[in-house]
């Protein structure tokens, strides 16, 4: 998707938008990272208030997909900081999108990857590794599904269940 914004690619799929297939995050997420565009396969974590998990999908080879993490959308803590971002970003993710709290930030800030999160909390998560991998989860209004894929750019997060080509 090279070049072409998420307000084209809206644009260019009313269909898809009508249908359900094309659907738009609502507009509640901070912009992180040095990426502010990015784009990839979807994987999917849900959480709450614990970070065990979403380390451990980070130090995979990220292989440009995007992780998407249902935090819960809890606002007492951080579920993702400095070191797992850049970790993310050596591993080849395109970015990240955290329904919660990331803390770090400019150490994120400094990271060539896109991360996308509610807000930042300067206090850190749980470490009991509860949460569940590969599951559906419903993220900002949008039921999200391991395998989909994920657009982002400054006008906002689109999500599609096949790659676009536009």
């Amino acid at each position: 998707m090279a070049l072409v914004t998420t307000a084209e690619v809206c644009d260019a799929n009313s269909q898809l938008i009508a249908s359900g297939e094309l659907r738009a995050l609502q507009p509640i997420f901070q912009i992180y990272g040095r990426r502010q565009v990015f784009s990839g396969q979807i994987v999917t974590l849900k959480v709450f208030e614990d970070n065990v998990l979403v380390r451990e999908l980070l130090e995979e080879k990220g292989n440009g997909r995007v992780l998407v993490v249902d935090g819960g959308g809890s606002l007492r803590c951080a579920i993702l900081g400095g070191n797992p971002v850049v970790q993310a970003q050596n591993n080849g993710w395109a970015g990240i999108v955290v329904n919660g709290c990331v803390r770090d930030v400019d150490e994120i800030n400094g990271c060539d990857i896109g991360v996308r999160a509610l807000a930042s909390h300067p206090m850190k998560a749980n470490k009991k590794r509860h949460g569940e991998k590969h599951v559906p989860i419903t993220v900002a209004g949008t039921r999200i599904r391991d395998g989909e894929w994920l657009y982002a750019d400054t006008d906002g997060i689109l999500i599609s269940p096949s790659e676009l080509s536009v």
